[in-house]
Order: structure tokens, then sequence, then C-alpha cells
């Protein structure tokens, strides 16, 4: 969870800024120099930058901007679809849900399952995309807001425990096959 809350570290700060202040254009800017902090943080710590954060810092600064420029309500609905599909392409690279694992995973699970999981996560980012598209420009903000908030987040969460419900159940399965073979 600690990678992929520095991944989204930006976006975090967003949402408590938001929820706190209910400020949009607040957290927005908020958002924005959060992003540029932490990746200067990791440059001055010598930290490797994923390509998940970097992809991060980008949506932050490109839409972040273009939201306090426009000022335009259907924009701000329509870019979680934009993000999501742009996350959802990251996703499509082979492994990349490898540094999320912890070791007995990696060890334990086989190279199918995790790019298996880590494509499902794009076809749901790619899928959520689509779906906040059809709301926010079919539906009114507030309908939005809901999916948007609880929606989107809620599959995200359930993809989530599915996976690890999976992965777990198999590396189970996979060291008590082990143990017999490793006590003979």
């Amino acid at each position: 969870m600690k990678e992929f809350a520095s991944d989204l570290f930006s976006t975090l700060v967003f949402v408590v800024i938001f929820f706190s202040t209910g400020d949009i254009y607040i957290a927005t800017g908020v958002a924005i120099l959060a992003g540029i902090g932490q990746i200067a943080f990791f440059k001055l710590k010598n930290r490797r930058i994923q390509a998940m954060q970097w992809m991060s810092l980008c949506l932050v600064v490109v839409f972040g901007t273009a939201t306090l420029f426009l000022h335009d309500p259907r924009f701000i609905m329509v870019k979680p679809s934009i993000i999501h599909w742009a996350i959802g392409a990251v996703m499509l690279k082979r492994g990349w849900m490898e540094r999320y694992l912890p070791p007995v995973a990696r060890e334990n699970l086989s190279r199918e399952m995790i790019d298996g999981w880590g494509y499902g996560w794009a076809a749901l980012m790619f899928g959520l995309g689509g779906l906040n598209l059809v709301i926010a420009l079919g539906f009114s903000p507030e309908i939005w807001g809901y999916f948007i908030s609880f929606g989107a987040i809620g599959a995200k969460l359930a993809m989530f425990a599915l996976q690890y419900t999976a992965m777990r159940s198999t590396v189970i399965r996979n060291l008590r096959q082990a143990a017999p073979a490793s006590a003979d």
C-alpha cells in the first residue's frame, strides 16, 4: 500500500483538501504543488521515480492547470475519464504490478497471474473512464459526484479485495504444496 499511496500522493492531497475546504480550485493548486514537491523530494533523496509517479505528476500538472484556467464544470467532470484512460494505458505494460507485491507473492505467483491481474486493472480503468464520460455528459453534476466519489472508488476497492483474496489464496496453496516437498 505504501507504493500505491506514493503513486497517488497528489490525488490523495487533492481529496483531503477538497473535502476539507469544498473548493476545487484550492484543492487543485495544492495538489499540483504536492506533486511537484514529491518529485523534488525524491530527486533530492536520489530515489528512483517510477513511471506511475511521473504519469501521476504529469496528469496533475496538466489537468490541474487546465482546471484552474478553464473554470469549466464539464471539463472537471470529463477529466477523470482521460485520467482513467491514461492510467489504464500505463497498466498495459507487462509487469507493472510487481513492484506493489510483497516478495512472498512475487516468489509464489505465476507471471501469468500477476500480468493477468495487471491487465484486469487496465480493463477496469478503461471501463471506469468510459462510464465516467457517459455520466459526466448525460447526468447532473450531483449524480456524477456520487459516481466519482463512491462508484469509481468502490469499484477499485472491490477489485483490490478480489485480487487480494485470489492472490493470497494462491500463495497459501503454493506454500502448502511446497512445504511437504521441502520436508522430504
